[in-house]
């Protein structure tokens, strides 16, 4: 698969990108690079080669779910300027 100049533009346009004509023809030969490098390891034959899940054979160690932090609403709602029910009152900012 190749891509040409008019895809790569179209691609910038809706990611809202503006590339130079210099940085788009760079854009065009990296990705057409990319590209051919995957069509070059979709031809590999893989029959019979297991699938790779986990290459250091490690587990995670999880730890227990327990409440480390302390209560510290009143001493933080000691600072604000507004509040109101326990809440930091602020200004409106969308109308």
């Amino acid at each position: 698969m190749s891509l040409s100049r008019d895809d790569v533009t179209r691609v910038a346009r809706l990611a809202r990108l503006g590339l130079s004509d210099a940085e788009a023809d760079r854009a065009l030969t990296d990705l057409n690079a990319i590209l051919d490098l995957v069509d070059a390891m979709a031809t590999v034959d893989t029959t019979g080669v297991a699938p790779l899940g986990n290459p250091l054979e490690a587990t995670q160690v999880l730890r227990a779910d327990q409440v480390t932090d302390i209560d510290a609403r009143d001493a933080l709602m000691a600072n604000a300027p507004a509040k109101a029910d326990g809440l930091f009152l602020v200004p409106r900012v969308v109308e």
